[in-house]
């Protein structure tokens, strides 16, 4: 029974094999970027900043068709154009980031489905929006690990800074200099990260697997080396599960990866450790002089 349900899939068929490579890689990179953008109260920018790569992986689409090198280089120059623009507009009005972020993100998703419509078809839209973690090949699989293996190399060499930027930013300003920079190099890799996520689950998929894992983590940690190692362990759970319940339902695999992750947030919003509603009814334990 156990075999049918959750090992034959994958023994079985190689295409269910390079999608869980591929969420292992997608688990590995976003999982963490996730928890600092959640503890940066930057979540909903990661959304806006997911929707913001669809133009130009649409004007890589237009130009070269389903490429992976065209689409790629095109999310990640629409990304960072988005993100410069609107800090442009942040430092230059009295717009705060995330509504300047969201005027550029609207703009961004309308003009990423019209210029895919011009050229391609509904499948091809659909495609795009929500991904085919199921048709991964060998160079997206390779693109996906190679993304994976910058951001936790540039996470490990950051740490510190990101950690204190998080807990407490005007003391990091106040001691050094590292904070613009660590900012800029944070955002780079939210943007690859995204780029990776938007090949397999597609742009509106993408920041699922990067934030549902991590506000789930908040449920039952409050350490930050705990919460991303838990975010990383949902994220990978989360998507076998999907993918197992896409094979046996015959579902589409994105929205079925991000359903669980989010069936697990909510379960966690109950019962989970650090704050959730059952513990926080529970008596708490208090300390005697």
């Amino acid at each position: 029974m156990i075999y049918t349900l959750l090992i034959a899939p994958f023994a079985e068929f190689e295409f269910m094999r390079r999608a869980l490579v591929g969420i292992f890689a997608l688990s590995l990179g976003a999982g963490p970027i996730g928890v600092f953008l959640m503890l940066r109260r930057m979540s909903l920018i990661g959304d806006a900043m997911a929707h913001a790569i669809l133009p130009g992986a649409a004007i890589g689409y237009l130009v070269s068709g389903l490429s992976l090198g065209a689409m790629t280089i095109g999310g990640l120059l629409a990304g960072f154009m988005v993100a410069v623009l609107a800090g442009i507009v942040t430092r230059t009005t009295r717009l705060a980031e995330d509504a300047s972020l969201a005027g550029f993100y609207l703009i961004s998703l309308a003009l990423g489905v019209i210029i895919i419509s011009m050229k391609g078809s509904n499948v091809d839209l659909l495609h795009v929006l929500f991904g085919t973690v199921l048709a991964l090949d060998n160079q997206t699989l390779v693109l996906l690990a190679g993304i994976s293996s910058i951001s936790l190399l540039t996470l490990a060499t950051v740490y510190r800074p990101l950690v204190m930027e998080c807990v407490d930013p005007g003391f990091l300003r106040s001691v050094s200099r590292a904070g613009a920079p660590t900012h800029i190099l944070f955002l780079g890799l939210v943007v690859l990260n995204l780029v990776a996520g938007f090949h397999a689950l597609g742009t509106l998929m993408a920041v699922g697997m990067m934030m549902l894992p991590a506000i789930t983590a908040h449920f039952w940690t409050r350490d930050i080396t705990s919460m991303i190692i838990i975010a990383t362990v949902i994220a990978l759970i989360g998507g076998i599960i999907g993918l197992v319940l896409s094979y046996h339902l015959g579902s589409p695999s994105g929205p079925s990866i991000i359903l669980t992750l989010g069936t697990i947030y909510i379960l966690s919003m109950i019962f989970g450790r650090s704050n959730g509603y059952i513990w926080r009814l529970l008596p708490q334990k208090h300390l005697h002089g």
